[in-house]
């Protein structure tokens, strides 16, 4: 406390007595300064103030009315006190009453009067000075420490350059002071970096860094305040190093690999294209799917033509000049085939192949509508003036040399040629119709095909319209007697020559060359012929951006997509997807090819984006094996087949397919299998041995097996192929309903054949099912009895309703008289009962048609259900055995053996039926007869009949 100045103290004392002289009253007021200022420390309760808090009064000395008794603070919330600590010289201290914290309030500024101690002891008619006011000021202590504001960092720089600062770190306080709420320092913990900070948290490097060295760093940085108080955590900065920015698409795989079956994948969902921040204006990225390695340029179904026509619903009457050769269509088997191709059917023409068309295939009823149609693969052919190159010709046969309809090709342009007859108007007629186009010659496959209605010509090439940019008049052909020859890859020249020859060969490949007379094909029809089971897509297209435009090409292997935004275009090209819609797509890659062209803001283009090559590798599918099974034995009676309808050898036929597939379970790969079901496209029966003899025999399918079904049939002396693109199940159908006839089978013995299936023209082919079809010759009722005493014969039993039950009877050397009086009768007995069935059978067969009837499984010997069972006899000769059973092995009857054979017959062993007596058996016999009468079928179980 300051000392008060001696004058200004001695005037108080003889101004104080001289008062008290005059009277005991508290006349005056006491006096404080008019503003206080003060510190205090936070958390500390004693305020330094300047001046001290000291109060006057000139009623002094003058007890209590000279005397301080108290300070009075007026002022909301103020956590402060002010105690008298001497009430004669009025001294008083200013000391906090709670806790003061610089966080909550760094200032405080309140009034403070003083009170005197009035005019006696009770201190009434006490007075209070003026109002003062006090201003506190709350010192800070450095309690806090740095926190950085982010938890992490992370930047990213391109190799190679230098920065003046990479990225900025910052930390903060809470303290409230300047002095300990900065942040005056920042380091870098982690040593050997080559990184560096500044006092305001800027990281540069200190040398230019390498992505091939190190790409990425991790570093570790602390901070301080002013007072020197570290940060209790340290803060991690990842700092990403990047190749030198080249414009381009980044985020892309080299093989996207497709399973079958998958639908639609995307391509590359990752993928985003950099453009090292210049601003652009435009995007417009072309993505191209190349297939031309593939088949006819992408993945086709690869079933025949006729059945691709059939599939979609092409009109009938269409006749393939290019079909697969086989023994009925043998013009094309010495053409050139284009193997390895996913058994596509085509043929590769070098100049030098052509083939002739037969006469009887050669649609004769050309009118002023048909169609031409075919799939051609060509290049430009060498020299300025190439010579015409044929696909198709219809020309004279023998004397002259008149072209009537032909196609072909020359310098690039397709030209198809037709010549009317003669008729009554001798008048000049559109004769030839010129197509240049680009397709012909661009070494790619393509579809054409020509629709004529005379005299209008369209040609459609992959389902685009063209019209001929040039029509060539021509007088009409003058009617004649001459034959004509079609011909495929050249054009005949039969007349004006010494020596017959094909001319104008074609290079390149064709398939599926078809004409159909008398009507055109329709746009529908020709889009699904040469349409592609795989190409682009775009997945979610209502989340594309608004901004976005994209367009497909026809076949959808050209998608282009255009944009302003990057950000929108890259949303796009994620999307982009390969998608294969074949149940057994072909294998192997298919190349993708992205152009991409950037605008600048005035400018055309600004930046040069390289090229992306990548595949998408089809895994191989999952490969059916088609699987024939069924009777492969058929015994018929003679009669049988001599019957208006024959027999059906593969009434039993099942046709099944199953793939392998792989599961995961408990971490080990388990292959299985499992059933699919899926179409077959043709299946042929051929004749094994000698073919048939349309004088005695055929091999046949009714036409009302077919109905309601894609299926066609055709016949031969060699067999039957049934074909087109049906189920397995529709197959199974017409195959069962297959007729074979005799009606002189006296010379035969069997008849052998073989069927096998095909799946996408012959990709996937089942198994080689062999049927034997035995017939069975009976024999005179007096070989039976003769042969009675023959060596028994073992015969393997056969459980059907209709069987031949055979077994091994061993008899002792010598037979008692009586019994081989017994064993004539049951014999002669039994003779007759087969020749009355054999008659009921032959009956029956006359009367009624067998077609409802239920067929017999055996995989051994197979008789139609008919009205009777015969049960032979076991003793008859080996010959007889036989003619049932081929080949079953003679045993000695000199054999003698103790024990006697109890083989099964019919449900009763041979010892059971042995022991029967003979009246009470002919009883059951009848008993049995009437039974199976009632049931709509007649018969005979060995069971009832005594050897």
């Amino acid at each position: 406390m300051q000392t008060l100045g001696v004058p200004f103290l001695l005037f108080w004392l003889i101004w104080g007595h001289s008062c008290a002289l005059g009277g005991k009253v508290n006349k005056h007021k006491p006096w404080i300064e008019t503003s206080y200022h003060g510190v205090i420390t936070e958390n500390m309760d004693t305020v330094l103030l300047d001046p001290p808090l000291v109060a006057l009064d000139k009623d002094a000395p003058v007890p209590y009315a000279g005397e301080i008794c108290a300070f009075k603070i007026y002022g909301q919330d103020v956590p402060f006190e002010a105690v008298v600590l001497n009430r004669t010289s009025g001294e008083g201290v200013l000391r906090a009453s709670s806790s003061v914290d610089c966080e909550i309030q760094k200032e405080y500024t309140f009034i403070i009067q003083a009170y005197d101690c009035g005019a006696g002891p009770s201190g009434a008619d006490w007075k209070k000075s003026h109002k003062a006011v006090v201003h506190i000021q709350v010192d800070d202590v450095n309690e806090f420490s740095p926190v950085f504001r982010e938890p992490l960092y992370k930047a990213s720089v391109i190799e190679g350059k230098i920065y003046d600062s990479i990225l900025q770190v910052e930390a903060w306080d809470q303290d409230c002071s300047p002095q300990y709420s900065q942040i005056c320092n920042y380091e870098i913990v982690t040593a050997g970096t080559p990184f560096a900070i500044d006092r305001n948290g800027n990281i540069r490097n200190t040398e230019r860094l390498s992505y091939d060295k190190q790409q990425s760093y991790k570093i570790m940085v602390t901070a301080f305040d002013c007072g020197q108080k570290r940060a209790k955590e340290d803060v991690a900065v990842h700092i990403d190093v990047k190749p030198i920015c080249k414009p381009g698409w980044q985020g892309w795989n080299k093989r996207v690999d497709y399973e079958p079956g998958t639908g639609s994948k995307q391509l590359f969902p990752k993928m985003h294209l950099e453009t090292c921040g210049g601003p652009l204006s435009g995007v417009r990225a072309m993505v191209e799917l190349q297939t031309n390695h593939i088949g006819k340029g992408c993945d086709r179904e690869t079933y025949s033509e006729k059945s691709l026509q059939k599939l979609c619903g092409a009109a009938s009457g269409s006749t393939d000049l290019l079909p697969a050769p086989s023994p009925s269509t043998n013009w094309t088997a010495s053409l050139l085939t284009d193997s390895g191709r996913d058994s596509d059917l085509i043929y590769r023409f070098d100049g030098r192949q052509a083939a002739n068309v037969p006469d009887h295939v050669v649609p004769q009823n050309l009118t002023d509508q048909f169609t031409v149609a075919t799939w051609m693969k060509h290049g430009p052919s060498p020299g300025l003036r190439a010579e015409k190159e044929t696909l198709l010709c219809n020309s004279d046969k023998t004397e002259m040399n008149r072209h009537h309809y032909s196609l072909y090709v020359h310098n690039c342009r397709l030209v198809f040629l037709l010549r009317r007859d003669f008729t009554q108007v001798d008048t000049f007629r559109p004769a030839e119709f010129h197509w240049k186009l680009e397709q012909i010659c661009d070494k790619e496959w393509h579809y054409y095909v020509i629709n004529v209605e005379f005299p209008a010509v369209t040609l459609f090439v992959d389902g685009v319209t063209y019209e001929p940019y040039l029509v060539t008049d021509d007088w009409p052909i003058h009617t004649s007697k001459i034959d004509t020859q079609l011909t495929v890859g050249a054009c005949w020249q039969g007349g004006e020559v010494a020596t017959p020859r094909f001319t104008q060969y074609f290079h390149g490949s064709l398939s599926g060359l078809t004409i159909r007379p008398g009507r055109i094909e329709t746009q529908k029809v020709i889009s699904c012929l040469q349409a592609c089971k795989e190409g682009l897509d775009i997945n979610s297209l209502e989340s594309l951006a608004k901004d976005i435009k994209f367009h497909f090409n026809p076949a959808q292997s050209v998608l282009v997509v255009e944009g302003e935004d990057v950000d929108s275009i890259n949303t796009a090209m994620t999307k982009v997807s390969y998608i294969n819609s074949r149940q057994f797509p072909t294998p192997g890659l298919r190349r993708l090819h992205i152009t991409t062209t950037v605008q600048c803001f005035g400018e055309d283009t600004c930046l040069s984006i390289p090229d992306i090559k990548a595949v998408v590798m089809v895994l191989p599918p999952s490969e059916p094996r088609i699987t024939i099974t069924g009777s492969n034995r058929l015994v018929r009676p003679a009669s049988d087949l001599q019957g208006p309808l024959g027999v059906a050898p593969f009434k039993e036929l099942h046709i099944t397919s199953t793939v392998m597939k792989g599961d995961s379970f408990g971490g080990f790969h388990r292959p299985g299998v499992m059933e699919v079901m899926h179409n077959l496209d043709y299946c042929d029966i051929l004749v094994i041995g000698e073919e048939l003899n349309p004088e005695r025999e055929s091999l046949e399918i009714h036409h009302n097996a077919l109905l309601g079904k894609h299926l066609d049939a055709t016949n031969s002396t060699s067999g039957i192929s049934i074909y087109g693109v049906d189920s397995m199940a529709h197959y199974e159908q017409a195959l069962r309903q297959v007729r074979y006839k005799n009606w002189r089978p006296a010379t035969l013995s069997d008849r052998r054949f073989r069927l096998t299936c095909s799946e996408l023209n012959g990709r996937y082919t089942s198994n080689e099912f062999n049927l034997e079809v035995s017939v069975l010759h009976h024999s005179a009722p007096v070989e039976h009895v003769n042969h009675m005493a023959a060596q028994s014969q073992y015969m393997r039993p056969v459980h059907h309703p209709l069987m031949i039950h055979t077994f091994n009877s061993h008899m002792s050397g010598t037979a008692p008289p009586a019994a081989t009086v017994v064993i004539v009768v049951c014999i002669a007995a039994l003779v007759v009962i087969v020749v009355i069935g054999v008659y009921r059978i032959h009956t029956t067969h006359q009367e009624g048609s067998r077609e409802d009837e239920d067929e017999v499984k055996d995989p051994e010997v197979d008789w139609d259900n008919s009205a009777l069972t015969i049960t032979v006899n076991p003793m008859e000769n080996i010959k007889g055995a036989q003619a049932l059973d081929g080949g079953v092995k003679e045993e000695n009857r000199e054999e003698e053996e103790d024990e006697e054979d109890e083989e099964q017959v019919g449900g009763m062993t041979s010892a059971e039926s042995d022991n029967s007596d003979e009246d009470e058996e002919e009883e059951e016999e009848r008993e049995e007869v009437k039974k199976r009468k009632q049931r709509g079928k007649l018969e005979w179980d060995s069971s009832s009949i005594t050897y």
